[in-house]
């Protein structure tokens, strides 16, 4: 395993998404470590709000309004951190929305904004970022997409599309710095399952039905954690909450088992079945009120939970799991050189 910080105590930290959920557990957690934080997100308020909880740790904070969809903030972003700080050890991309709908439904101009603000906004932050990077020789970008990167769900195109793109994106920047032989310069993507955010209560949602939290629901600060520790010890991948491994692998086994399997888990477990929700933009174009700038989402989520403990996790991961355990089963029974019984 490669080595990143060398502490987390002194060290700068830059995370965009910061006034609620993930992000603001991340800006805490670095916080409670020592660090310096920089907040960056739409809400200067919420910004305030996050900015005076680590300063009751000990943390120098910075605190920076700016939309990540605006290439020259971003870039402003990181002059100021460095007038300021001198340095930027982490930069943490974080910052991002969600839209539920049916393709052939969602107007295009949201669709265009969900990939603006977090493919275009992970994009500008990734550069600010490696700016700084190349020229201390040494730094750590964690971006945080999704396992629906990897195994998208219905109803939520532009948003899988979008952490497809930011796995990409990390990987390929990864290879960039391989071939220039900055070794001392790491790339993680952070890949969370289902978290307990306000991101649901945000979507823009065009379904007719109350996007819901589905179960096995984990706690921001478990993934705060793991973002925390990968700026120590490097990895590629690091998918984070219940769930998500047996996900990512039953996909790379079986992609058409999983995908109907998801399809199944999203209406019976993610669309409300009895509530129904006007169309809504969400906060695409307008920052959500205050009252939402919190960790949690008020969905329960646990810091550590197995997914056949909960119904949703049951449902997914069971079904996912039961075509590859009935082929491993019909192997062993009949072994090498058995015949099938009767």
């Amino acid at each position: 395993m490669t080595k990143g910080l060398k502490k987390i105590k002194g060290a700068t930290v830059v995370i965009t998404g910061a006034s609620s959920g993930i992000g603001r557990a991340s800006a805490l957690r670095f916080a409670k470590k020592g660090a310096n934080v920089v907040l960056a997100a739409r809400r200067e308020e919420a910004l305030r709000e996050v900015a005076a909880e680590c300063e009751r740790f000990g943390a120098q904070t910075l605190v920076v309004p700016l939309d990540v969809t605006d290439a020259a903030a971003v870039d402003a972003l990181a002059d100021r951190v460095i007038a300021t700080f001198g340095r930027i050890d982490v930069w943490v991309n974080g910052a991002s929305v969600t839209m539920a709908g049916s393709l052939t439904e969602v107007p295009l101009e949201d669709f265009r904004r969900v990939l603006d603000v977090n493919v275009m906004g992970y994009v500008h932050g990734a550069r600010a970022a490696l700016r700084v990077f190349r020229s201390q020789k040494r730094g750590v970008l964690v971006n945080v997409s999704s396992v629906l990167g990897s195994v998208p769900q219905p109803y939520t195109a532009a948003y899988s599309m979008s952490k497809t793109a930011v796995t990409a994106l990390s990987a390929s920047i990864r290879s960039e710095l391989r071939l220039d032989k900055l070794k001392h310069i790491h790339v993680v993507t952070v890949m969370p399952a289902v978290i307990d955010t306000p991101i649901f209560a945000q979507a823009a949602n065009y379904t007719g039905r109350r996007v819901l939290a589905p179960p096995p629901v984990n706690a921001p600060q478990r993934v705060a954690r793991e973002i925390v520790k990968s700026t120590r010890k490097p990895r590629a991948e690091v998918p984070v909450g219940s769930g998500g491994r047996a996900l990512l692998a039953q996909h790379r086994a079986s992609p058409e088992s999983a995908e109907k399997s998801m399809a199944t888990y999203v209406d019976q477990l993610h669309l409300s079945k009895t509530e129904t929700a006007p169309a809504t933009s969400g906060n695409l174009f307008e920052s959500a009120p205050l009252e939402m700038a919190t960790v949690e989402g008020g969905w329960g989520g646990r810091p550590r939970q197995a997914g056949r403990r909960m119904l949703g996790g049951a449902l997914l991961v069971g079904a996912l799991a039961v075509p590859a355990i009935a082929r491993s089963r019909g192997r062993r029974a009949r072994g090498p050189g058995r015949r099938r019984s009767r």
